[in-house]
């Protein structure tokens, strides 16, 4: 008898993570798993998978997706005990997902007909547990079914039937399925899923517990996260070196540090200060000479932020790379760190006089003041790239800007405005003011800077933390409170970012040209 080739006995089966591949035959599987259900949308995966791409678990067995599960983290406590799922789902975009959050919540589990009995319930259970255990929260919660109820109904209360069940009276497929895997009963919600007849809409709320948890200083309860910012209005006026240009900007984020100040924001193209001494007229030339100083800026404002422990928006400036010129604000991390933002909306002018470029990606920064995104002056006027920011976790907009005439600013401010109360969000608007009569397109400046805030009672009363006199060279600083603003979204007056009616309208992002960020 020749050697067996045990290949040919293999069942490969394996727990990984959703990817963007398998969403079709997901929505396939769900059909089969729960006929009676609306099932998924191809939008709510996609948003699991930008929001907490971690907790959404398959099992694949020789190649085909045979059970799933979805999860995200929240607050617990921050939920009502009468919770939906609609309301703990964000109505299954999971939008809410909390990387700061204490525990993971269940949201779905399913295995196929035809697999069920081999344990691919307590593997998705098990994946659970394990990035429970590796994100440090304090439990996993899930909203069960209790499918069996249904025949039960006529003669039990749901809290009856639960008894019998936990007493191994009655077998329900989901409630002691659980139970068997450890999970103890909180309480019983009613209307949990309105589309679940089996169970009478009724969900048996249940907890595991890691024992493996250790709390942290760092993640207690927040009653505030205030940030402080200050915008700098920078007076535009004729200079004669580099250095002279470098006093101007080390004074500004000196005055920021002795304020306690978490940024300083500089304004939009404000190196343009150092063409009043370059001696060249023709702009398109003066652009490029501007882009030699790019090295020093980036020196100078890398130094600075470290020296005096201030994060700076170091404005914007024109940087030539592979013969082509961008407009790109730089973040300049006090750790040392730097990121860059390219201008992505380019105005007739800016094409017209010096030929700038249009960037292709929108990007999130992490920060150590939460997520932030950078949208240089026209960009702030599209709406669409503020609502991905927002997405993606930013609470904080940054709009350098720099505008000639008093209609040029009232479009940046108005729609920094708007954009602040429609994705409840915070946004800062810094321009420059005076001018420079030696340099063409350059030679007049209209500005009024200020940090701006949704609409609701939390808020100043205007929707403005502070701003500039206009047209002077100044200052103005303010404090701005990330968890006023998480509440905010959860339970304000409006809640823009919960009520938007996906089922009617979505953005439909670019995602090869979309950058996201780095989670932390």
């Amino acid at each position: 008898m020749s050697k067996l080739d045990l290949s040919q006995f293999e069942k490969k089966l394996r727990v990984r993570n959703l990817q963007d591949k398998d969403i079709e035959e997901l929505l396939e599987l769900q059909k089969v798993c729960f006929p009676n259900m609306e099932p998924w949308k191809r939008e709510h995966l996609e948003s699991h998978l930008r929001h907490f791409a971690e907790g959404q678990f398959v099992v694949e067995y020789d190649g085909d997706i045979i059970g799933s599960c979805s999860s995200l983290i929240v607050n617990f406590d921050e939920y009502d005990d009468k919770h939906t799922w609609d309301d703990i789902t964000d109505e299954g975009y999971i939008t809410n997902h909390d990387d700061e959050g204490y525990n993971l919540y269940g949201i779905e589990i399913m295995v196929h007909p035809e697999f069920r009995g081999m344990k691919i319930g307590r593997r998705l259970y098990e994946a659970r547990k394990d990035l429970a255990r590796e994100l440090n929260l304090k439990s996993i919660i899930i909203g069960g079914r209790i499918p069996n109820y249904h025949k039960y109904e006529d003669e039990l209360s749901p809290r009856e039937y639960v008894e019998e069940v936990i007493n191994k009276n009655i077998y329900d497929p989901v409630l002691t399925f659980q139970i068997m895997n450890g999970f103890s009963i909180m309480r019983i919600n009613p209307n949990y899923l309105p589309d679940d007849k089996q169970s009478s809409k009724y969900a048996t709320l249940m907890e595991w517990n890691n024992v493996d948890y250790r709390a942290r200083s760092k993640r207690h309860f927040k009653t505030s996260f205030p940030v402080r910012i200050m915008v700098i209005q920078y007076m535009m006026k004729d200079i004669d070196t580099f250095e002279e240009f470098a006093r101007q900007c080390e004074y500004y984020v000196d005055v920021a540090a002795d304020f306690g100040s978490d940024f300083a924001v500089f304004p939009e193209i404000f190196t343009t200060q150092l063409m009043s001494f370059l001696d060249e007229k023709v702009p398109s030339k003066a652009v490029r000479r501007l882009s030699e100083f790019t090295e020093d800026y980036i020196e100078l404002f890398t130094g600075l932020a470290v020296k005096y422990n201030v994060n700076v928006i170091g404005g914007s400036h024109f940087v030539e790379e592979d013969d082509h010129i961008y407009n790109i604000s730089y973040l300049f991390r006090r750790d040392g760190t730097i990121e860059k933002q390219y201008k992505i909306h380019v105005t007739p002018n800016e094409r017209k006089w010096w030929g700038i470029q249009p960037g292709d990606a929108v990007k999130v920064f992490d920060t150590d003041c939460g997520k932030i995104a950078i949208q240089i002056c026209y960009d702030i006027q599209f709406p669409e790239l503020a609502r991905y920011a927002v997405d993606q976790g930013a609470n904080i907009i940054f709009v350098p800007f720099c505008t000639d005439d008093r209609q040029g600013y009232l479009r940046v401010r108005y729609c920094a405005q708007a954009r602040a109360v429609e994705n409840q969000v915070y946004t800062v608007i810094a321009g420059t003011v005076g001018n420079m009569t030696q340099v063409e397109n350059m030679d007049i400046q209209y500005a009024q800077s200020g940090i701006f805030t949704p609409s609701d009672f939390e808020f100043a009363r205007d929707g403005i933390v502070g701003e500039c006199n206009a047209n002077v060279e100044t200052v103005v600083v303010g404090d701005v409170d990330l968890e006023i603003l998480r509440r905010q979204r959860k339970s304000g007056t409006v809640r823009q970012l919960h009520d938007r009616r996906r089922d009617l309208f979505e953005l439909d992002y670019k995602l090869d040209t979309i950058v996201k960020p780095e989670r932390t």
